[in-house]
């Protein structure tokens, strides 16, 4: 019963929309929605700023990490670390850096490039992260402030009682206005930043996996070169 009414109510609220015209339709209860509608607002502008600076940051931080270890290793067997640190100066991302802070301390020996590669890799790591903390913040505060626009409708819809005298659908329909649209306002706010957010963290564990993963390979690589080295 209670499923039925809510997407029945959802189907009113979505042939409503279409008739009205969706942007009429949204600045209509955009205004209904009272004061904590601009806060809600607020969180979904700069959240999604935020969103669309991680995505051109993630993109460019994509390569394609098989080929460019085969470049790495082929420039190492020819040219020796300065060809490989030429291909990785020419090569952005993480991987690269991370590959290129390693082979400067590759004349030092295995463990300091090891160490090199462990420090810059938590650098590029936060790097990566860089910004999903404010995300987050506006996915926590939006729905909050949803809640707290609901009291602020609850109060006027008691006020309005108190001023009346009386009980009636007219008298406490823009409280309970208020109290319904911020709610809704900051719930979906939250759900299309969580959306963002959670592919940027899958995106980002992908990137450390084939940071480590090539890293180790890379080790292994400048291993056997100082081991034939010695031979």
């Amino acid at each position: 019963m209670v499923l039925s009414t809510f997407i029945l109510s959802t189907l009113n609220v979505i042939a409503q929309a279409q008739s009205e015209g969706a942007l009429n339709w949204l600045t209509q209860k955009y205004n209904d929605g009272g004061f904590f509608m601009h806060p809600i607002l607020g969180c979904l502008v700069v959240g999604l700023a935020l969103c669309l600076e991680r995505l051109w940051t993630l993109s460019r931080a994509r390569v394609n990490t098989k080929d460019f270890i085969i470049k790495v290793k082929k420039a190492l067997e020819t040219g020796g670390v300065e060809a490989a640190m030429d291909v990785c100066s020419k090569t952005r991302g993480p991987v690269a850096s991370v590959f290129q802070a390693g082979l400067l301390r590759a004349n030092e020996g295995i463990e300091a490039a090891e160490k090199a590669i462990m420090t810059y890799g938590g650098i590029e790591m936060g790097f990566l992260e860089k910004g999903l903390i404010w995300i987050s913040l506006f996915i926590t505060l939006a729905p909050m402030l949803g809640f707290t626009g609901t009291v602020q409708g609850m109060i006027a819809a008691f006020d309005a009682i108190k001023e009346a005298a009386q009980i009636s659908p007219s008298i406490v329909a823009e409280g309970i206005a208020i109290a319904l649209l911020t709610t809704l306002f900051g719930l979906v706010v939250a759900m299309i930043l969580q959306v963002f957010y959670n592919y940027f963290i899958a995106q980002i564990d992908k990137l450390v996996a084939g940071m480590e993963e090539s890293s180790v390979e890379l080790i292994d690589t400048l291993y056997q070169m100082h081991q034939e080295k010695k031979l």
